[in-house]
């Protein structure tokens, strides 16, 4: 049988379509694969250091939670700098930036750099570091808690208001600046805050690798300078951010031709007075948010 000519050339001509929709076809699938392997840093990873910066009041903050486990996941990050510069916090935040930088140290190296001030609740997120740097002049230590309140029953009796609270139980909203603090209240206050120093005091000794009884010698409240910090084993060397490139290259073998990274972890500013007084806003201003916890802050006399 005899086909016709025209249905030849016809069949020819829709087979090099064919053939043409499936190469095109081919190379979207290929292009699709490719960005999103570029995408994901599957394929030709572009390594690079990552830099955060803690500053100011250290408070709870999920966001910075979240941008650390990120930089533990990606791949293309070699390793991680912490600058510090806080007089500290409450002692929730700085545990858990402490956590969070563990966590990221369980995958790649992390350092921790001082700079001006790096005080209690701020240090204790500095030694999560795998090194520690400060700068001399740095103001770092502080190791401690406070829970500080204030008495205004004598203030406000004397012009004319007498505050009365109904409670649950006598240790109920103790401290409280709307009733004297009784020898009990100081009691189980105190058994509150010593709890949390202890805390605090492990964690210096097992990042540190001190003896608790060395801890406990600096452990008094005082602050140091980055000299006395490293005389003491606070700290692991006096540096700053070409000193801990120089660390991870000679140490972890992370190229300081590597670009580095800024992270942003900005957030809303604490106010240190803020800070304080806020924990006193509950009795006073019940409709108010206050912000609630133990302080782990160091600050100068004024």
């Amino acid at each position: 049988m005899t086909l016709d000519p025209n249905l030849l050339i016809d069949r020819r001509i829709l087979k090099r379509r064919l053939r043409l929709w499936q190469a095109l076809s081919v190379l979207v699938v290929v292009f699709l694969v490719f960005f999103y392997l570029e995408a994901t840093d599957q394929i030709f990873t572009k390594y690079k250091v990552a830099k955060i910066q803690i500053n100011g009041i250290i408070v709870e903050d999920p966001k910075r939670d979240v941008l650390l486990a990120d930089i533990k996941r990606d791949n293309s990050v070699r390793a991680l700098i912490v600058t510090i510069n806080s007089p500290g916090g409450t002692v929730v935040g700085g545990e858990d930036l402490y956590r969070s930088l563990i966590s990221v140290g369980e995958k790649k190296p992390v350092v921790s750099i001082m700079g001006t001030v790096a005080t209690s609740a701020a240090y204790m997120g500095a030694i999560a570091g795998d090194k520690l740097f400060a700068r001399e002049s740095t103001i770092t230590g502080s190791i401690g808690v406070v829970f500080q309140t204030i008495d205004l029953t004598n203030m406000l009796n004397k012009i004319g208001i007498v505050p009365e609270s109904l409670k649950s139980g006598p240790l109920k909203a103790v401290p409280s600046p709307l009733e004297p603090l009784t020898d009990t209240g100081r009691e189980a206050t105190q058994i509150l805050v010593k709890d949390l120093f202890r805390y605090f005091i492990d964690l210096v000794s097992e990042r540190r690798q001190m003896d608790r009884a060395k801890v406990l010698e600096l452990a008094d409240g005082r602050v140091f300078t980055g000299r006395q910090a490293l005389d003491n084993g606070l700290v692991d060397s006096i540096g700053n951010i070409s000193t801990a490139r120089e660390w991870l290259d000679e140490e972890k073998g992370i190229p300081k031709t590597l670009p580095i990274i800024d992270i942003s972890t900005e957030r809303k500013s604490w106010n240190l007075s803020k800070l304080i007084f806020g924990l006193t806003d509950k009795s006073l201003f019940p409709n108010t948010l206050a912000l609630d916890g133990l302080l782990s802050v160091w600050q100068p006399d004024k």
